[in-house]
C-alpha cells in the first residue's frame, strides 16, 4: 500500500492522516521548508524543522500552531514513523522520511547537494519511494563551485565601485540572500531590504550565526549605500527605489543565469548562476544514492527528467503539483518610505 497519494490539496499520507506541503488548508501540514510555494497560510497545525519555525512566524504570523523537530529525531503519527533529514536547500529545509510496516518513502521538497556553508548539508536517505523536484532537470544546468561565483560577484562589485556605481544584488529573501551575506560580508558592508533583515533577525534569535548587516531605511544616504553591497528580493528588481540610487548596477543571482539569454532577465546588468537547487548531475547523484525503486518528479522539467530516469532504469513518473514558484514571496512595499 502506497504511503503517499497525490491529491488536489497536496501530497497526502493517508495512514498518518497528514499532508506534506499542501497548497490548500488541512488539519496538519508537514512542511519541508519556508518558501511560499511549499507553505501556505490557513492550516490548523504545522510540523517542521526547528529553524523553519521563525520563517513561518515571520511570513504567516506569530500565532500559528507549530510543532518542531530537529534532524534525525523520529516521531510516530497514527502508526507512521516520521523523521526529518537535511535537504541542503535553505536554512531549516528538510526531507520528510515516512516509514510504515517496512515501507519507506522520502519527500524531498527542494534540495541541493553542494554544501553552502550555512544550510545543513544534504543527506541522502535510502528508501523505496522518493519524491524529487527537477527545477533544473536539464543537462545544460551544471553549477560552478560557489567559490567561483562569489569571486565573480566580488570582481563585479569592485568594478562597479571603480566606476562610481551602486551594486545591487537581487536574491530571494530566504536562501540566496543569507548565502551572499555569509560569503561576502568580509569583503564589504552589506545593506539589506526589510524582508531580508526580518528573516535574518529570526534566524539569529534561533541560534544561526549570520554576519551583521544594515537594514535599509529612508535615512540611509545613497552615497553610503554606494560604498557597499545592496541585497533586495526579486520583487524589487525593477522598483522605482533602485532607480533613485546613484548609477545602480543590478546583478541577478539565480540558477536561470546559467543560460546566457537569462542574463537579460529584467534588464539586469549582470547574472550570477547561484542556485539553491540541485543541478542535473546533483539530481542524478541524489536519486541514485536513495536506491529508490520508484521516483515521483513533482516540479521543474518533469517530463524530460522523468523520461531520462526511466531510460537509465529508474522507474519514474511525473506528477502535477503547485510547487516551483518560490519567487512568489510575501508582498513587499516598493516605496522609498517603506524600503
Amino acid at each position: 500500500m502506497s504511503l503517499i497519494k497525490f491529491t488536489n490539496k497536496g501530497i497526502y499520507c493517508e495512514q498518518g492522516g497528514f499532508y506534506i506541503d499542501p497548497w490548500q488548508p488541512v488539519d496538519l501540514a508537514v512542511t519541508t521548508h519556508g518558501h511560499a510555494d511549499h507553505v501556505k497560510w490557513g492550516n490548523k497545525a504545522y510540523l517542521c524543522h526547528d529553524l523553519t519555525r521563525p520563517i513561518l512566524n515571520q511570513r504567516l504570523g506569530p500565532d500559528l500552531v507549530i510543532e518542531t523537530l530537529p534532524y534525525n529525531k523520529q516521531v510516530t503519527i497514527n502508526g507512521v514513523k516520521l523523521s526529518l533529514f537535511p535537504a541542503g536547500h535553505v536554512i531549516g529545509s528538510a526531507q520528510i522520511r515516512l516509514e510504515y510496516k517496512g515501507e519507506i518513502c522520502v519527500v524531498s521538497g527542494d534540495y541541493k547537494v553542494e554544501f553552502d556553508g550555512i544550510s545543513t548539508a544534504f543527506e541522502p536517505v535510502k528508501c523505496h519511494t522518493f519524491v524529487s523536484e527537477s527545477t533544473f532537470g536539464l543537462p545544460i544546468y551544471k553549477w560552478q563551485p560557489q567559490e567561483i561565483i562569489f569571486q565573480q560577484t566580488q570582481n563585479w562589485v569592485s568594478d562597479n565601485h571603480d566606476k562610481g556605481k551602486t551594486s545591487v544584488l537581487v536574491a530571494y529573501s530566504l536562501g540566496k540572500a543569507q548565502r551572499l551575506i555569509k560569503n561576502l560580508a568580509d569583503y564589504c558592508q552589506i545593506y539589506v531590504h526589510n524582508s531580508i533583515a526580518n528573516l535574518n533577525e529570526g534566524f539569529i534569535r534561533a541560534g544561526v550565526n549570520l554576519p551583521e548587516t544594515i537594514r535599509i531605511t529612508p535615512e540611509l544616504k545613497k552615497e553610503t549605500l554606494q560604498q557597499g553591497i545592496v541585497i533586495v528580493p526579486p520583487v524589487m528588481a525593477e522598483g522605482k527605489w533602485i532607480k533613485t540610487l546613484q548609477q545602480a548596477a543590478t546583478g541577478v543571482c539565480s540558477g536561470w543565469m546559467q543560460v546566457r539569454a537569462g542574463r537579460r532577465w529584467r534588464s539586469a546588468d549582470a547574472g550570477f548562476a547561484l542556485s539553491d537547487h540541485a543541478d542535473w548531475p546533483g539530481l542524478l547523484d541524489a536519486i541514485k544514492a536513495t536506491e529508490a525503486e520508484k521516483v515521483f518528479v513533482t516540479h521543474g522539467f518533469t517530463a524530460t527528467f522523468s523520461k531520462y530516469l526511466n531510460e537509465i532504469g529508474i522507474a519514474s513518473e511525473e506528477v502535477k503539483t503547485q510547487y516551483g514558484n518560490e519567487e512568489e514571496e510575501e508582498p513587499v512595499p516598493t516605496t522609498t518610505e517603506t524600503i
